[in-house]
């Protein structure tokens, strides 16, 4: 045995993914490194796929080289969230659909077991987020998040009012459906849906992107990640609700303030080859490359 250990999260609401738990398994023992995986999916999984059961926390991947994934996005920020703790890295295998921070897709899921096997990856450390909300000066909620923290309207019939500020200074206020603060990481995902650029990862930059504003000026903005942008909800209109990577939500009274900064401590993503983020952009989007002329 080398003692080597790798956590396995898995989406396990899907038969054909368990099934390629059951080969990944078999590609780790083979090569000496145990599995451990988590209490809430243990029970879906054949018991052959894993040596140790852990309680999904703080301390789940301790000890481990790495978080490996099979699943979409959603499993990958699940992911995130029990690797950040240890600074352990994450390797996620797309198994959904678009997938875009999964490293690798199905088609060469071997390869990529083969390759942590070798310890053949890299490792890029990716900015997060800090957020923090009171109200009255009293602390509401701390968290962070690796995609985006959005503020938005806790009722569809509702508009939210919120104002913006950048470090210290108020930029605009107005009625929309949310605002959403997004690393780099994240543009590609909620932010670049509600309209904001795509901002590459090696940029240390915060997003700021409103949500169906009812504007003038409502266009996202781009802030260094030293900035602290602030979000106050009006004290004389509707709740709202904090959302952190469509994970960890938070309740916001009328007259919240919610503080985003750039993360104290990164997320950590297994890269396996040197394809540049402009390749990866075109084949996720299936972006056309070929001008007019060239057709």
């Amino acid at each position: 045995m080398t003692g080597r250990e790798v956590l396995l999260v898995v989406h396990t609401g899907r038969a054909d993914t368990l099934h390629t738990a059951e080969k990944v398994a078999g590609w780790f023992a083979e090569a000496g490194i145990r599995l451990r995986v988590l209490t809430d999916e243990a029970p879906q999984l054949d018991s052959s796929c894993y040596q140790t059961v852990v309680h999904g926390g703080a301390e789940a991947a301790a000890g481990t080289e790495l978080v490996f994934v099979l699943g979409g996005d959603g499993t990958l920020l699940r992911a995130a969230e029990l690797a950040r703790p240890a600074g352990v890295p994450v390797l996620a295998v797309n198994m959904g659909r678009v997938g875009f921070l999964a490293e690798a897709d199905s088609d060469i899921l071997e390869q990529a077991v083969r390759q942590v096997i070798g310890r053949n990856y890299e490792v890029d450390d990716r900015m997060t987020v800090d957020v923090t909300a009171t109200l009255g000066g009293k602390r509401l909620a701390h968290t962070w998040a690796l995609n985006e923290a959005s503020v938005e309207k806790s009722s569809r019939e509702r508009i939210l009012d919120v104002r913006i500020e950048v470090d210290g200074r108020p930029v605009s206020s107005f009625g929309c459906d949310g605002v959403l603060c997004a690393t780099p990481t994240g543009s590609t995902a909620y932010a670049f849906s509600a309209g904001g650029p795509v901002v590459w990862p090696d940029v240390q930059a915060l997003l700021v992107v409103p949500s169906n504003a009812h504007a003038m000026f409502s266009r996202p903005l781009v802030v260094s990640r030293d900035s602290v942008v602030a979000l106050e909800v009006d004290p004389n209109g509707h709740p709202a609700v904090l959302c952190c990577d469509g994970r960890r939500t938070f309740v916001l009274p009328p007259g919240a303030r919610v503080e985003v900064v750039g993360g104290t401590k990164p997320t950590r993503l297994v890269r396996l080859r040197d394809a540049p983020f402009t390749d990866r952009l075109v084949q996720k989007f299936e972006l056309p490359v070929q001008g007019w002329r060239n057709r």
